[in-house]
C-alpha cells in the first residue's frame, strides 16, 4: 500500500460522518443563504443590485433571486431534490459571475479584484455540480449522497 493510499485510509473516517458533511454543505451555501436573507430584510437595497446591473423588472427579478437563494440552499441541506437545488445555484453563479466580475474589460487592480472574484464564483459553481453528481451518482446506487 503507497503512502497515498495510507493517507487516505486515514481521512476516510475523520470525513465520512455525517456531521462532517452537513458541515461542509452550510459552509457551501452559506453565502447563498446569508445574502437571500440580506436581500430579504432590505428589498429597496436588492432592487437597486438588480437596478445596478442593468436588470429589469427589478422587483420581481429581486424577488426570484431571494427566493433562489433561500430556498435551493435548503434544498441542499435537507436532501430534499438536493441535485436540483445545487444545479440550479449552479446555474446561477455562473451566470451571476458572468454578469458582475467581467475582469476581460476591465484594467489594473480593478481588473486583478474581479478577475479573482470570478474564478472563486467559478470553482463554488463547480463544487455545487460536484454536489448534484454525487446526490444523483448516490442515489443510482441505492445510497443517499
Amino acid at each position: 500500500m503507497g503512502v497515498s493510499d495510507r493517507l487516505a485510509q486515514a481521512a476516510r473516517p475523520l470525513l465520512s460522518p455525517r456531521p462532517v458533511r452537513a458541515f461542509a454543505l452550510l459552509a457551501l451555501t452559506s453565502a447563498y443563504l446569508q445574502g437571500g436573507l440580506a436581500k430579504a430584510l432590505d428589498f429597496p437595497g436588492a432592487i437597486a443590485e438588480m437596478t445596478h446591473f442593468g436588470l429589469a423588472p427589478a422587483a420581481p427579478l429581486a424577488a426570484g433571486v431571494i427566493a433562489l437563494e433561500i430556498i435551493a440552499p435548503i434544498m441542499i441541506l435537507s436532501g430534499l431534490m438536493r441535485w436540483a437545488g445545487a444545479l440550479a445555484l449552479a446555474a446561477f453563479t455562473v451566470a451571476a459571475t458572468l454578469l458582475a466580475n467581467r475582469f476581460w474589460g476591465m484594467a489594473g487592480a480593478e481588473r486583478f479584484a474581479a478577475a479573482n472574484a470570478f474564478f472563486e464564483h467559478l470553482g463554488l459553481a463547480g463544487a455545487l455540480v460536484l454536489v448534484a453528481w454525487y446526490d444523483l451518482a448516490g442515489k443510482a446506487e441505492g445510497q443517499r449522497a
